[in-house]
């Protein structure tokens, strides 16, 4: 954590502008960056995945839901898991307040596990999201899309996670993937693991706004530190919605 410092209104407005500069050129950057993802090629997906969802069996192509676009977040929760991953259902937290608008505006989305659709549908139900959750059980997706490892990979030290960067040491592990449907096929065109969908997490760009920021100081500095599931914080004195009055 930084040093505090103390300043004056003025001293305060020169410090302020001088990292509003940065902040626009980061801005700037990040276009840059974005642009440079829509150029990306893409790749056609000839597999035909098979999915168990609320209404049985279903296709990538059916996760679409007659949109030309699909996000897909890789959920960690492998078939013996009593419940899903911490940091997962941390993101997850977001997308319903999301999935709205990106509906509107031609995108779906997916979460996919491998757990068998009742266990997810037990903790989507517990967790009290509404977005659409299937099962990949029996699916080689997970794998083919580097976010599932099978034991003797582990073993071997030859599973590859986040384009061949890291070696997983567990058999889940996350990451979101963007498909496109055009001319009655589907494209894959976009896959992001580790700390790529942090972008995603509402809650860590309002931490980040503050002079504490994300206060990562635990043992594994990360969200392992301090994140739990909705359902199991501890309720602090005084603390309420602000919209409960």
């Amino acid at each position: 954590m930084p040093a505090r410092k103390i300043a004056s209104r003025a001293d305060w407005l020169i410090a302020r502008r001088e990292h509003l500069a940065n902040e626009k050129a980061l801005t700037r950057a990040l276009d840059e960056l974005r642009e440079e993802r829509r150029r990306l090629p893409w790749v056609r997906v000839d597999k035909p995945y098979a999915f168990e969802g609320a209404d049985g069996a279903v296709s990538l192509d059916d996760l679409f839901d007659g949109r030309s676009q699909l996000m897909v977040q890789h959920f960690m929760f492998a078939p013996d898991w009593e419940e899903g991953c911490m940091g997962c259902s941390f993101q997850a937290d977001h997308v319903d307040a999301a999935w709205l608008h990106l509906a509107h505006h031609d995108v779906s989305f997916a979460a996919i596990s491998r757990a068998p659709f009742p266990m997810l549908e037990a903790y989507r139900r517990r967790m009290g999201w509404r977005f659409r959750w299937v099962s990949s059980h029996g699916s080689d997706f997970n794998f083919d899309f580097g976010v599932s490892f099978a034991p003797d990979q582990i073993a071997a030290g030859v599973a590859a996670y986040n384009f061949g960067q890291s070696v997983p040491d567990m058999e889940e592990l996350p990451g979101v993937s963007v498909f496109v449907r055009e001319g009655g096929e589907v494209f894959h065109t976009y896959s992001s693991f580790a700390r790529g969908p942090e972008l995603l997490i509402g809650a860590y760009n309002y931490l980040d706004l503050t002079p504490f920021g994300r206060n990562e100081t635990g043992a594994r500095r990360n969200l392992a530190d301090w994140v739990r599931r909705h359902d199991s914080y501890e309720a602090k004195a005084g603390a309420s919605c602000c919209c409960a009055a």
